[in-house]
């Protein structure tokens, strides 16, 4: 008697949506121009994000033409203009000709007392009538609860009823001051999700160094939508990085549209547009981050690469590859290893004379050894060599 084969289980997914040209662009000091804006754009798009937050109408009738650009430059992902709880952003958002809004709702009481000088029955009212009123126009809204971290869980809830109840698609949860860490992200998430019937999304600040990690507790505890920028653009400390979410919840079998293979060239453009380099260790899509010297890292590379390489994390589903660097803490394999790729001498009298030269240069330079640097490290080593024979002779 044979059995039917255990049916495979659906892959859960995450719905990426990117403020790059929204959040991104309010860090202090970053600025992108039209062109910038349609590029950066047409990066995330090609990327596989869901949502692309594309900037606030009510700054303008010249950004309001930059949102336009954008829009035609988009193939996949759906345009999201942002909005305060004012009928005058809706009424200018109606000019960008984008179907998809965001109303962001100061959620804690010092939100509302100590920025508007207002309370929690004005903001339910308004979210009230404002969702309404851009459903009843034709518009897909979403409500946005900012400072989120910071209210009462009761309130967002009622908040959330009350959006739900005026048309609105999703309830949106901001650590606007990026104060939760993983666990009480998971809390909070967890605890508004048994009593919120609207899709949850998770806006994650980085402030304490934790957006990426708060974001995969905020989904693991049930928020299916995730707000995000590259490079963790965003303001103060930024936002969660969309390189390193897409990558944790693709190496954890989610599915979440982005391809990772996209993501080095788009964090270079951002990069480039913002102003802001990359450090070199930048996780996903640092320079070096798949860089290695010390030298029984590079040994057990060489011997099996499953040493210190696991397949979730292997360069090759970034389209990038394993460098191997010459430095301070190299070993003999490495050695090696790099001077027959350069081919050069690589006999074991060669390796020991110029292990300790190799470790003297990496103290006064302090930088990774090129192929070049090598070439003139094995000249030196031999004149020295040579001139330390021709003194015994």
């Amino acid at each position: 008697m044979s059995l039917d084969p255990t049916p495979e289980l659906p892959m859960r997914q995450a719905v990426i949506c990117d403020t790059t040209l929204r959040d991104g662009e309010q860090t202090a000091g970053v600025a992108f121009s039209a062109d910038e804006k349609c590029a950066i754009a047409r990066g995330i798009d090609r990327a596989g994000a869901s949502e692309i937050e594309i900037g606030v109408a009510a700054m303008g009738y010249d950004e309001i033409g930059d949102m336009r650009r954008i829009v035609a430059q988009l193939q996949w992902a759906e345009p999201v203009v942002w909005c305060r709880l004012r009928m005058a952003d809706l009424d200018q958002a109606h000019k960008t000709g984008v179907r998809r809004l965001h109303f962001a709702v100061p959620a804690s009481e010092v939100q509302l007392t100590g920025k508007l000088r207002t309370d929690r029955a004005w903001a339910l009212r308004n979210t009230a009538e404002l969702v309404y009123t851009a459903t009843s126009r034709g518009f897909a809204v979403s409500v946005g609860a900012e400072d989120a971290s910071r209210a009462d869980p009761e309130f967002l809830i009622e908040l959330a009823r009350v959006a739900e109840a005026a048309g609105a698609i999703r309830m949106r949860l901001a650590d606007t001051l990026g104060l939760l860490n993983p666990f009480a992200a998971f809390d909070l998430v967890r605890r508004l999700k048994r009593d919120i019937d609207l899709p949850l999304e998770f806006h994650a600040h980085n402030d304490f160094g934790m957006a990426t990690a708060n974001t995969l507790a905020a989904y693991t505890a049930g928020a299916s939508h995730l707000s995000v920028t590259v490079n963790g653009l965003g303001e103060r400390a930024g936002n969660a990085a969309l390189e390193e979410v897409a990558a944790a919840l693709d190496a954890d079998g989610v599915n979440t549209g982005i391809d990772l293979t996209r993501l080095m060239d788009l964090s270079a453009l951002v990069a480039q547009a913002s102003g802001r380099p990359l450090p070199p260790a930048k996780p996903i899509v640092g320079e070096m981050v798949f860089s290695h010297e010390a030298g029984i890292h590079v040994d057990g590379l060489l011997k099996n690469r499953s040493t210190y390489e696991d397949p979730r994390m292997a360069p090759a589903r970034f389209g990038r590859e394993h460098q191997l660097t010459l430095g301070k803490h190299s070993g003999i394999a490495g050695l090696r290893a790099m001077l027959t790729a350069q081919h050069l001498p690589n006999d074991d009298e060669t390796l020991q004379l110029i292990l300790p030269i190799l470790r003297d240069w990496s103290n006064q330079r302090k930088r990774a050894i090129s192929p070049a640097d090598l070439a003139a490290i094995l000249d030196a080593a031999r004149s020295q060599s040579d001139g330390g024979m021709e003194a015994e002779q």
